[in-house]
């Protein structure tokens, strides 16, 4: 199972994404860059050697707790990389693709990449549509005011209060993808079950044996839960500003073409390229929407033709600075949020007919 790259038979609008994709093809930027991932790979999978050897030769410490976020962040960037691996922008066969993404998937990050792969594609093809895209459906956040008016319970409470709780929630996201992880492994379908299976397993094996036999127990566990937090804010810190806070899309409202639903729900970070390096390209979300299967090297020039041809087509290409953009993702939630409170609008009773019989076969 592999992510979608291309957009499916007729969502494209003749004119408006074919123009923009001969535009971009034109350019040079959907062709594959397969030095520039090799050296990033190598560079990440030295990292990962790096931090462990000292992590070993450390002993047991608390000293340890220093090394957990740069652990977490390793293991980010190689998620991010693994993202790439499963939209073809490295390589082009489905078995290599598939191979590759196990390898990272479930051996080194301990995610499963059949459950990512099955929950990304239905994403990118409704971003920010209710009921269809399963990140405007996520456990931790409501998006709208109906899904808060749905809550109960302590997930009521906790949506009323979802701004203030924003990055303390975050910091679960970790804890998430292992829950998936299991159930799917578990539970779920999977193109290769055994082998997703197995290297999943060895995984949580392995990186269990090195904390108990490295640390003491308490340290062991204060190591896991620092490094799961920080990876849960820094994944989380990269995804949010992709979507959240944008136009919404009503379950029963008609599909906009392909350039205008990619577009519109999506929001493009404006930084410079040490942020954009820290979120793996992601930040130039309408064009790795637009164009899935693109390297992320070639998504800052081709967010020039994007923008530009934005404007000539009057279409709206949402952009903000790093801490706007947590700004307007955090006013959204709490305007959301409020709406824990506010009753649902009253549906006028429909006025009764002299003589028709209520209930059950009324109308005969």
């Amino acid at each position: 199972m592999t992510l979608q790259d291309t957009p499916t038979a007729g969502t494209t609008r003749h004119g408006d994404f074919a123009e923009l994709r001969r535009r971009v093809t034109e350019a040079g930027l959907l062709r594959r860059r397969p030095l520039y991932y090799g050296c990033r790979a190598g560079a990440l999978l030295l990292a990962l050697a790096l931090v462990l050897t000292g992590f070993t030769a450390l002993g047991a410490s608390w000293w340890q707790l220093g090394l957990a976020p740069v652990l977490a962040l390793v293991l980010g960037q190689l998620a991010l990389l693994g993202h790439d691996i499963a939209h073809h922008a490295v390589f082009s066969g489905r078995r290599s693709t598939d191979l590759a993404g196990i390898l990272l998937g479930n051996l080194v990050v301990g995610m499963s990449y059949g459950w990512w792969v099955s929950d990304h594609n239905r994403h990118h093809a409704h971003p920010n549509r209710e009921g269809r895209d399963p990140a405007a459906n996520a456990i931790l956040f409501v998006r709208t005011a109906e899904q808060a008016q749905r809550t109960r319970g302590l997930r009521r409470t906790v949506a009323k209060y979802q701004a203030e709780l924003f990055f303390p929630l975050l910091s679960l996201q970790a804890l998430g993808l292992v829950v998936a992880t299991t159930v799917t492994l578990v539970r779920g379908r999977l193109r290769h079950p055994v082998l997703e299976r197995s290297l999943a397993a060895l995984h949580y094996v392995l990186a269990a044996g090195l904390l108990l036999v490295v640390l003491t127990p308490l340290q062991a566990l204060a190591f896991a839960v620092l490094c799961g937090a920080v990876l849960g804010v820094y994944l989380g810190c990269i995804f949010a500003p992709n979507h959240k806070g944008m136009p919404m899309t009503g379950p029963g409202e008609p599909p906009a073409d392909y350039l205008r639903r990619q577009v519109l729900p999506s929001r493009n970070l404006r930084a410079g390229r040490f942020t954009h390096f820290l979120f793996g390209g992601l930040g130039y979300q309408i064009e790795h929407h637009l164009f899935p299967a693109m390297p992320i090297a070639a998504l800052r020039p081709a967010a020039r033709i994007v923008r530009g041809y934005c404007a000539e087509l009057g279409l709206a290409y949402g952009e903000a600075g790093l801490v706007d953009s947590f700004r307007e993702i955090l006013r959204d939630l709490r305007e959301v949020g409020r709406s824990v409170d506010t009753p649902p609008p009253c549906v006028p009773p429909v006025p009764s007919v002299p003589g028709a019989r209520a209930g059950r076969g009324s109308a005969r």
